[in-house]
């Protein structure tokens, strides 16, 4: 039952294409000061932690802060898989709902300078959570984006 798969049919794929080698794209997953500029659901949103401990079993942690009414909404997991640069995979369980554990598994494909991230997130609970999980990814991708172009 700690498998996050077989709690839960909902699994999430999302695939998109950055500018950038796949060794920066994977920094930008694994580095806390980088972390702080992407991992959130907005470009008005600010991450004021992450914890990265880049090893098996190490922790993965980060808090987001909603600009509206700086709610923050926080969560972490342990790494699972570390292949630099080709991937990485993490559980992630967010504070508010500590029985929901998700699995999330990113994968690293670098093509003359530009590199395709394959990102899964499984154990999502309902279709609900799915597409709240789908909203904050993308925009959080359009961040990394924006990260990565800056570098």
């Amino acid at each position: 039952m700690n498998d996050p798969r077989r709690r839960s049919p909902m699994v999430l794929r999302i695939e998109r294409t950055f500018p950038a080698p796949a060794q920066a794209v994977f920094d930008a997953w694994t580095s806390e000061e980088v972390l702080r500029r992407w991992w959130h659901p907005g470009a008005d949103w600010e991450t004021p932690h992450a914890e990265v401990d880049l090893r098996i079993g190490g922790i993965f942690r980060v808090a987001m802060r909603n600009p509206r009414d700086g709610a923050e909404h926080s969560g972490g997991g342990e790494f699972t898989e570390i292949d630099p640069p080709n991937r990485l995979a993490f559980t992630w369980v967010w504070d508010d709902t500590p029985d929901q554990r998700q699995l999330v598994e990113v994968e690293f494909s670098e093509r003359d300078g530009v590199t395709t991230v394959v990102m899964v997130n499984s154990g999502l609970p309902d279709e609900e959570t799915k597409n709240s999980h789908r909203d904050g990814w993308l925009k959080s991708f359009d961040n990394l984006d924006g990260v990565l172009e800056a570098t």
